[in-house]
Parts: C-alpha cells; sequence; structure tokens
C-alpha cells in the first residue's frame, strides 16, 4: 500500500482536492489543507525534504505584494460605486426607449446596456441583478417571450466575463504570466464579435418570429417631442454628425501629433474617440444651457446618461492599450472616476460608498485566500513532480494543439457546471499552462479561449451562477403589473433554463471560431521582435585599457 502511495502521489492527490471541492467544502481551506496534508504525507514517506515548506511564506508575501491583483478591488470598486448610484436604471430606461419602437429592441437595449455595463462594472451578479430588476418586468408587460427576455438578461449579464476590465482576464494574465494590457488586447474583438452574435441572433428572431420579441407601443414612449414626435431623427443626425467628427479628427490626428513616432491605430482610435465623447457632450451642454432647442429631448438623454460610462471606459482601457497606465493604474483611476460621476449625479451617499467598499473588500479577501490556498496546493504538487503527470496524461492525446484544446475545453465546459471561475482559474490553469507552451499554443490565446469559456459557466443548467441571480430577482407567482393594471403570470424556473440554450450554442460557436482562427486574438497583439542571435555583433571601443589589443595586452586577455 505504501508503494502504491509513493508511486501515485500526484494523482491521489489531485483526487482528494476534487473530492473536496465537489462536497461543498470552502474552496481555500480544502486547496490549503491539501497541500499541506500530502506535504508532511510525503516528507514521511521520504519523496520530499523536511525542509520543504520553509520557503512557503515567501511564496505567501510574494502574493500580498503582487501589483497586477490591486486592480482586482479598484475595478470592483469603480463598478459597484456606478451600480449603486443607479447608472444601471438610467442606461436600461434611455436604451429602451431608442430601441423600444422595433421589434426586439427592448432584448437589444438589454445586450448593449449589458456589454455597457461590463466594460465598467465587470461584476456578472450586478449587471445580471439589475437588468432583472429593470428590464423583465418591461418585457413581461409588452407579451415578450419569457425564455428569449430571461436568455438576454442571463447572457448579456455574463458578458462581464469577457469585456475589458473582466476581473477573469486580470486572474487570467497573472496566472498565465503574461500581461494584463496584452490580455485586454486579445480580449477586445472576440467579445465585439460575441456580443455582435448575441444581437444578430435577436434580430434574426424578430424577423422569422416577431410574435416573440414585440415593440413598445406609442404610449410607452416617455420622451416625446411637444408636436408628438419620438424625437429620434434628430437622435439619428446628431449621432451621425458626431461620428463624421470622429473620423474627420482621426484622419488628421497624425498630423497633429508633435511625436517623432507616427501614432499607432490604438492611439489613433482611442483619441478619436476621446475627442467624439468630449464633442457630444460639449454640444449637447451648450444647448441646454442656452435653450437653443437644436436636440431632441431623446437626444439629450441619451448624450447625459450614455456618453459619461462611454468616456470613463475610454479613458480606462485606452490608457492601458496605449502603454501609458499599467492596469492597476487604470483601475485607480476607474474608480475614481465612478466616484466624480455618482458625486456630480448626486448619487453617491455615505451608505452607499459604505456598501460598496464593503462588497469590494469581501471579493477581495475571497480571491486572495483562493489564491492562497492554490499556492499552497500547487506548491506541494509541483513537489510531488505533479506537473508532469499532467503533462503526461496530455502527451497521449491526438490531434496536437487542436485535440488539446477541445479536451481541455470540454473539461473547463464540464467543470464550470459545479466550480466558480476563480477555483478554475487558480487550480487549473497553473497546471495546463506549461502543457500549453510547450505545445507552441499562444498563452494569451490560450487565456482569452478559456475566459470565453468560462463565461458559459454562468449560463449551463442548473448550477449556471447567472440563472441563479436572476431566479433571485425574477417574479415567482402572478402579479399585477402597475401600468397596466393586468395579472401577469410568475417566471417559471424551467422558462430560465430554457433561455439560456440558445446563447450557450452561441458561445460554444465562438470558442470553437476562436480555436478555429487564433488571428482574431492574436491579430490585435503587437508584433513580437524576433532576435536572430547568430547575427549579433558586438563591438568595444578600442584603446583605452579596455578591449582593444594594447589593453588587452594590459589586462593579461
Amino acid at each position: 500500500m505504501i508503494e502504491f502511495i509513493s508511486a501515485n502521489l500526484a494523482p491521489i492527490m489531485f483526487g482528494a482536492v476534487v473530492f473536496f471541492l465537489i462536497s461543498g467544502f470552502p474552496v481555500a481551506f480544502a486547496l490549503a489543507a491539501c497541500g499541506l496534508l500530502f506535504g508532511f504525507i510525503g516528507m514521511e514517506l521520504g519523496l520530499l525534504p523536511g525542509t520543504l515548506f520553509q520557503a512557503l511564506p515567501l511564496r505567501v508575501f510574494g502574493i500580498m505584494q503582487n501589483d497586477i491583483l490591486l486592480a482586482i478591488p479598484f475595478f470592483t470598486l469603480m463598478g459597484l460605486v456606478l451600480e449603486r448610484s443607479g447608472m444601471a436604471e438610467d442606461l436600461l430606461d434611455t436604451a429602451g426607449q431608442v430601441f423600444g419602437p422595433v421589434r426586439g429592441g427592448l432584448a437589444l437595449a438589454v445586450i448593449f446596456v449589458g456589454a455597457l455595463l461590463a466594460a465598467t462594472t465587470g461584476v456578472v451578479s450586478a449587471s445580471v441583478i439589475s437588468m432583472g430588476l429593470i428590464s423583465l418586468p418591461i418585457m413581461l408587460r409588452y407579451g415578450y417571450s419569457r425564455p428569449i427576455a430571461c436568455g438576454a438578461i442571463t447572457a448579456s449579464g455574463t458578458l462581464a466575463q469577457a469585456i475589458p476590465p473582466s476581473l477573469v482576464l486580470i486572474v487570467m494574465a497573472d496566472q498565465l504570466g503574461r500581461s494584463v494590457g496584452d490580455m485586454y488586447k486579445g480580449a477586445f474583438l472576440p467579445a465585439f464579435i460575441l456580443v455582435s452574435m448575441y444581437a444578430l441572433f435577436i434580430i434574426g428572431v424578430a424577423i422569422f418570429r416577431p410574435k416573440l420579441v414585440p415593440a413598445l407601443p406609442p404610449e410607452a414612449l416617455r420622451f416625446r417631442e411637444p408636436d408628438g414626435s419620438s424625437g429620434l431623427r434628430s437622435l439619428v443626425v446628431f449621432g451621425v454628425l458626431i461620428a463624421l467628427a470622429t473620423i474627420g479628427f482621426a484622419g488628421i490626428y497624425p498630423q497633429l501629433s508633435a511625436s517623432a513616432v507616427p501614432p499607432g491605430r490604438e492611439e489613433v482610435a482611442v483619441v478619436a474617440l476621446t475627442f467624439g465623447t468630449a464633442l457630444a457632450l460639449v454640444l449637447a451642454g451648450i444647448n441646454k444651457l442656452l435653450g437653443l432647442g437644436l436636440l431632441s429631448r431623446i437626444s439629450e438623454r441619451v448624450t447625459f446618461v450614455l456618453v459619461p460610462p462611454l468616456a470613463l471606459i475610454f479613458l480606462v482601457l485606452g490608457t492601458i492599450f496605449l502603454g501609458i497606465a499599467t492596469p492597476t493604474e487604470g483601475g485607480a483611476m476607474g474608480a475614481l472616476g465612478a466616484l466624480l460621476m455618482a458625486l456630480g449625479r448626486r448619487r453617491l451617499s455615505f451608505g452607499k460608498l459604505v456598501e460598496a467598499l464593503e462588497a469590494t473588500t469581501k471579493l477581495s479577501v475571497f480571491v486572495m485566500f483562493i489564491l492562497i490556498g492554490a499556492t499552497v496546493f500547487s506548491f506541494t504538487f509541483t513537489a510531488v513532480d505533479g506537473k508532469q503527470w499532467v503533462e503526461h496524461l496530455f502527451d497521449q492525446l491526438p490531434g496536437g494543439q487542436i485535440g488539446f484544446l477541445l479536451f481541455v475545453n470540454a473539461m473547463i465546459f464540464f467543470l464550470g457546471f459545479f466550480l466558480d471561475f476563480f477555483e478554475i482559474a487558480f487550480i487549473l490553469i497553473p497546471l495546463l499552462a506549461p502543457v500549453a507552451d510547450k505545445l507552441g499554443i499562444d498563452l494569451i490565446w490560450f487565456g482569452v479561449l478559456i475566459a470565453m469559456n468560462l463565461q458559459t459557466s454562468f449560463l449551463t443548467p442548473p448550477f449556471g451562477f447567472a440563472l441563479f441571480y436572476l431566479r433571485s430577482v425574477a417574479p415567482v407567482s402572478s402579479f399585477i403589473d402597475r401600468v397596466t393594471g393586468q395579472r401577469v403570470p410568475g417566471v417559471r424556473t424551467q422558462e430560465i433554463y430554457a433561455g439560456s440554450v440558445a446563447f450557450v450554442i452561441i458561445q460554444i460557436i465562438m470558442i470553437a471560431l476562436l480555436i478555429a482562427f487564433p488571428q482574431l486574438v492574436t491579430g490585435n497583439l503587437d508584433a513580437k521582435v524576433e532576435v536572430d542571435l547568430d547575427t549579433i555583433r558586438i563591438e568595444a571601443p578600442s584603446g583605452g585599457g579596455g578591449w582593444g589589443e594594447e589593453g588587452g595586452e594590459k589586462d593579461g586577455w
């Protein structure tokens, strides 16, 4: 028995931690306990030195000193301040009024606002709960298909996993040893494609099954002009003018730049978009202050509600993409910007600030404890040659890179039914990353791919967290609608589950696209500088007692 344990300590250790995780034991303590227990077993069997754990305190202090992880509380605080200041309500209300007159407009508004909240809050629970409380009653009131309404809310809420500044991408970058900025760049285009696929699905339903996603009736449109018109024509004209001005500025910016090096595409895009948002705010502000009446009510509403969050996104992500700020500094700017926005809207009370700080502290401590536990587990697992055992397991897979990626994504998709994304990221990624690197897989591509997969775990019944969040706020029994006065049936759990199926399929298609076309991720990254070591020449100045002939003789060379 002892010989069997000695020969198979790594797989036994891995099986033990899986057992504890599935049994519901707290993750951080399960990981740390397994690491310590099997470390002592290894010492008693003579497989590990008695001084094994002497370096462990340095590992723990190294985690506490990791500057990258500071981005997690900053981005979390930014999102919670904006969510508690009522931004989600204003965004959903405004987007619903803009898109509502067309079939499927409310669902499109939910997806658009979900993407915007994802880029500002980065917290799935806040996005799903906010949109469930605000948009679900409106959708039920006007006869939306319940599965489609629930699916749009839960799927758009999970975008916080994939759209920068996602907490998952920060954790992935830390575990893979890659730049958070590169991870954000790599995830940007796939996240945009995923949002577009969600929107195309809703548009397809509106075309082929219009009764499932009806348009808002005229009486539901609140921002109407004195003559009874919707004012959307003014919004379209104003939007086109701002877009043309932004494109024009992007064209002339390289000539205006004082830098000797021509600005790159990312710099031009960030500066131009910042110019466009500032121009829209200035023009709308002048129109309102002077009472010019050039913009409709809906145009002013859209400008003052949608543009400030967009400006904050450009400020945070733009400075990170351009290398002006680190992710930690960008998160700090985002948190400060969120506080200023909430103060400017007079929506920030001391109580709300305390709530946001408490929630941020809880999440940050939760992440740190899991990371410390994972470090203890990984410390012992590495000492018993566990990583070599994992590598040998995947050596036998057919198909090379593609076979490895398909198997890993299938495994993570299955584990997502039971485990939280932090647990998967801290336990599996350190084990899988060396194998992926050895197979020649770009780790940024690998990280974005896994992040997309972990997003899917929030939607998979029966344990998808986004489904639980919506279930907690969706009406269980029938209720009297406060606007129409009619009785509306409650939402069944089966309807919430059914709504997620189509969006899970869309996300699986997105994962397949990323595996088939890695350039969707790597194409946004800066080109690597290849150095041919055979062509390097080192030339040193002659004379002066250095590397020349005379100096060489004097110095004994």
